[in-house]
C-alpha cells in the first residue's frame, strides 16, 4: 500500500480532462492534500493540433511537453499502466502499487482500437495519434497523383468535426503544392451524416463545405476490412472503394481497466450524472470520452475535448467544495464550442447548448481567419497555462 497523508485525489488519465482536474484541484485544495495524476506515456501532446501536424504546419516538438513538469504546480505525476479500479474501496493499482484515494477522477479517454477491422491497422494513418500524424505527413509529402481517402470506422468517435476538418485540411495541402487537380478526396462515414448530434443545419453545412471543394461524401459506409496491399477497403453491405492513400479515424471503446471495474453499463462507457459528473459509487466520478450521458434525441453528448475540460473543472471544484466547505457548488450545463478548421488559414466554430431540448441548439458560425487565430492562440496558451511554475 503507498504511503498516503491528508486527503488524496486520484486523477486517472493525463489528456486534456485529467490535467484541468488536477490544475483546478491543487489550485483549491490545501498543501496537505494530494493530487496524484496516473498516465501511461510521459507526455502530454496537444490532440487539437494533431493534423496541423499532418499537413506538416507544426512541429512535433511545439505541440507536447513532459508530464513531469505538473511536479512545479505540486501535483504528483505516476507512470504506468492503471492495472485495476476498485470503486468500492475506492482503490487504484498501478506498477503493482495500490493507492487509495479519497476522491477517485477516472478520466482515461477511449481505448483505440483499429485492430479490430481485419487490415485496417496497416493499410493507413491514423489521425488521431501523434505517430498516425507524422506518418500522414510523410506521405502526404510525396503524394501527387491518386485517391486519397479519409475514413471514419465506426460511427462513435471523439472529437465529431476531425474526420472533416482532415478532409478540407488535406484539400488545402493539396493545393498549396500544386498537386489538387491530380488528386481525388472522398470522405468514407460510418454515420449518416457529419457532426449528427449537432443538428440537420450543422451537418448540412459541413456537406456543403465539403462539396464546395469538392471533396466526396460517402455516409454510411460500414466498414468491414481493408487490404493495404491491394489498397481496398471493404464494407459490410459487400461494396469495395480502392485507394491510394488512406487516412482513418479508428473504432473506440472504454480502457479494459475501466470495463473491469463494472463501471461501465451496457454502451460500453461509464455512465454518470449529466450535471456533477458523479458515477454510481460515491467519490467516484468520470469525465470526457470515457463517459457516457444520454441526451433526449437517443444519442449521447459528443465525446470532444471542450467537454472533457468543462466537466473537469466542474468536478474538482465540487470535490474542492466538498473537502474544503467553501465555495458553491458547480454544474455542467452542456454548453460547449469547438473550431473547424477548413485550410487556408480560416477556421468556423460551431457552439451551443447541447443539452437543449428536444433538440441540441447549436449554430455553426463561418469559416474566418480571426476564428483561426482564436486556436492558435489557444494552442499556444494551453502547454504554457497548465504546464508552467505558478506565480
Amino acid at each position: 500500500m503507498a504511503e498516503m497523508g491528508g486527503r488524496t485525489a486520484l486523477i486517472l488519465g493525463g489528456g486534456i480532462g485529467g490535467i484541468v482536474a488536477a490544475n483546478e484541484l491543487r489550485r483549491r485544495l490545501s498543501r496537505s492534500d494530494r493530487v496524484l495524476v496516473f498516465e501511461r506515456a510521459d507526455e502530454h501532446v496537444f490532440a487539437p493540433s494533431l493534423l496541423w501536424l499532418a499537413i506538416g504546419d507544426r512541429d512535433a516538438r511545439a505541440i507536447r511537453t513532459p508530464l513531469s513538469r505538473l511536479l512545479r504546480r505540486g501535483i504528483e505525476v505516476v507512470h504506468g499502466s492503471v492495472e485495476s479500479i476498485d470503486p468500492l474501496q475506492r482503490t487504484v493499482t498501478a506498477n503493482g502499487e495500490r493507492y487509495q484515494g479519497d476522491a477517485i477522477v477516472v478520466a482515461l479517454g477511449a481505448q483505440l482500437v483499429p485492430e479490430i477491422i481485419p487490415g485496417l491497422e496497416t493499410a493507413g494513418h491514423n489521425v488521431y495519434t501523434l505517430e498516425g500524424a507524422l506518418a500522414l505527413r510523410e506521405a502526404l509529402r510525396g503524394f501527387r497523383t491518386g485517391r486519397i481517402a479519409i475514413l471514419t470506422a465506426a460511427p462513435l468517435y471523439k472529437c465529431p468535426a476531425a474526420p472533416y476538418e482532415a478532409a478540407m485540411l488535406i484539400e488545402y495541402d493539396c493545393r498549396r503544392r500544386g498537386v489538387r487537380k491530380d488528386v481525388r478526396i472522398d470522405v468514407f462515414a460510418a454515420e449518416p451524416g457529419p457532426m449528427g448530434v449537432a443538428g440537420p443545419v450543422v451537418s448540412a453545412s459541413i456537406k456543403e463545405a465539403l462539396r464546395a471543394k469538392n471533396i466526396g461524401y460517402d455516409p454510411g459506409r460500414q466498414i468491414s476490412a481493408a487490404d493495404a496491399s491491394g489498397k481496398r477497403l471493404t464494407f459490410t453491405d459487400g461494396s469495395t472503394a480502392a485507394y491510394d492513400l488512406l487516412a482513418y479515424v479508428p473504432p473506440h471503446r472504454a480502457p479494459v481497466v475501466a470495463v473491469a471495474s463494472g463501471l461501465t453499463d451496457g454502451t460500453g462507457w461509464i455512465p454518470v450524472n449529466r450535471n456533477t459528473l458523479e458515477t454510481a459509487h460515491e467519490g467516484i466520478f468520470a469525465l470526457g470520452d470515457v463517459s457516457t450521458i444520454p441526451l433526449l434525441l437517443g444519442k449521447p453528448l459528443p465525446k470532444a475535448g471542450v467537454f472533457a475540460h468543462a466537466q473537469a473543472k466542474v468536478v474538482a471544484r465540487n470535490i474542492a467544495r466538498a473537502w474544503t466547505k467553501r465555495g458553491k457548488a458547480a454544474a455542467f450545463d452542456g454548453h460547449g464550442a469547438c473550431f473547424v478548421e477548413v485550410g487556408d488559414g480560416r477556421a468556423g466554430i460551431g457552439k451551443g447548448n447541447f443539452y437543449a431540448e428536444p433538440m441540441p441548439e447549436v449554430a455553426l458560425y463561418p469559416p474566418s481567419r480571426p476564428r483561426h487565430w482564436g486556436k492558435v492562440i489557444f494552442e499556444r496558451t494551453w502547454l504554457h497555462r497548465l504546464f508552467s511554475q505558478p506565480r
